[in-house]
């Protein structure tokens, strides 16, 4: 593995630091995660490493990787995480009997602007962590792979392309858990990241995995710079509410919200629909929903918004559960009730589907069923660009420029120093 390195023009690696004994500190925790190429560290410290059981098939290096006996995961199978946890519990409590375990807790690759949210496998066993920090000082970045840019083997070429690529790995001090932070792996996780940004002079943000999965979704609304969305996902995750598993309550929550026809609900109400206490967190997310500020919201447009969350893919389904809460006896929506639908889907308090109504109401009856819609989708897979985005407006209230994307598709722009959570009373979708 060294030569082939030498060969893709990694001539030597810098290490700074120690790496600690397996005894010492059973999990190298690694970031951030940018590349394949982060690979390099794995074969230097000989760790097992905890990746995508789909990495065992792929020639020559799936067989490779089994010699440092990994830790494979589904990430579409709940008892595949499960079974991983375990796994990674056992191996740390072994005391040095297993091979030091390297983890990379962000879960997916991001451009190294900052630290995403740490997921919380390698901290749950509760045992001392040795972080570990990887920079790529190149001064052509030929390195990076992300959801958005070029593909693996272009990064796989340009970088070959280089005559030297240089990689420096440090070994921070071993982190050793409180009390605390041993009973709250989410609370251990985030004080690690934060030793780790600040070892490497970036930011870190309440973006995950999923989030990238959201932002980036194939289906066929996809979601502007400017959604409120990832912040509802993140305020779903932080009341305990897992999306994977609302999904099954979907139809539950939407035969309730189509009962209250149209009924606006206070937040205790809210808290009581949702059957959780209420909390600052729940108050933020009912004000994202309480546009007016008179201290109401339609519940229907909770469901919409946690169906693209639970499926963001999947547009069709959204826009039928929709037309089931929204919908009047004979199956038929208005102009203005799609378009309540589309900015709670999409995420944004102003949108125009003027033109997009009229294209689907061809007979000029003034109001379509969910089948009209179908078959108008059908016909123009790519509607949302075409009649929505182009006429997509920014209230003034927002940043005068909008926030650039970065390669990964997260806002650069967003991180728990700046926002403004728990600090103002209402945060609507103008905010």
């Amino acid at each position: 593995m060294r030569t082939m390195w030498f060969a893709g023009g990694f001539h030597w690696v810098v290490v700074k630091g120690q790496q600690a004994s397996p005894p010492e500190a059973a999990i190298l925790t690694l970031a951030p995660h940018s590349s394949y190429f982060d690979a390099i560290a794995v074969t230097l410290t000989m760790s097992s490493i905890v990746m995508k059981a789909e990495s065992r098939d792929i020639p020559i290096w799936g067989t490779l990787i089994k010699y440092i006996r990994p830790v494979f995961v589904s990430r579409s199978d709940q008892d595949s995480r499960r079974k991983t946890v375990e796994q990674i519990r056992r191996r740390a409590q072994s005391n040095g009997k297993w091979p030091q375990m390297m983890i990379f807790p962000e879960g997916t690759c991001t451009n190294r602007t900052c630290l995403i949210t740490f997921k919380p496998g390698a901290f749950i066993p509760g045992v001392p962590v040795q972080p570990v920090v990887l920079r790529y000082p190149n001064k052509l970045d030929t390195i990076t792979w992300t959801w958005q840019g070029p593909g693996a083997l272009k990064i796989l070429w340009l970088t070959l392309c280089q005559f030297h690529n240089r990689v420096e790995i440090e070994f921070l001090p071993v982190y050793s858990p409180s009390e605390e932070e041993k009973k709250d792996p989410a609370l251990y996780a985030s004080n690690v990241r934060r030793v780790m940004a600040e070892a490497l002079g970036i930011s870190v943000t309440d973006y995950t995995f999923e989030d990238c999965q959201l932002a980036l979704a194939e289906g066929q609304l996809r979601l502007p710079a400017d959604t409120c969305l990832l912040e509802f996902a993140r305020l779903v995750r932080a009341l305990g509410l897992k999306p994977e598993t609302l999904e099954k309550d979907l139809d539950k929550y939407s035969e309730s919200a189509r009962m209250q026809r149209g009924g606006r609900m206070g937040l205790p109400e809210f808290a009581e629909y949702l059957g959780i206490p209420v909390s600052d967190t729940l108050e933020d997310m009912f004000s994202l929903f309480d546009e007016g500020g008179d201290g109401k919201m339609d519940p229907r447009e909770y469901v919409v918004a946690l169906s693209v969350v639970c499926r963001p893919s999947q547009t069709l389904d959204t826009i039928q559960l929709a037309f089931k809460m929204y919908g009047s006896h004979d199956g038929y929506i208005h102009e203005g009730t799609l378009s309540s639908i589309l900015k709670t889907a999409l995420g944004v308090t102003e949108l125009s589907v003027t033109s997009l109504f009229r294209a689907i109401d061809q007979e000029g009856m003034g109001k379509i069923t969910f089948a009209d819609f179908c078959r108008f989708a059908e016909a123009f897979p790519n509607f949302a660009e075409e009649y929505l985005y182009p006429k997509q407006t920014h209230p003034d209230t927002c940043a005068q420029t909008p926030p650039t994307l970065t390669p990964n598709g997260f806002c650069a722009d967003f991180s728990p120093e700046n926002s403004d959570i728990g600090r103002k009373p209402f945060r609507k979708k103008l905010d």
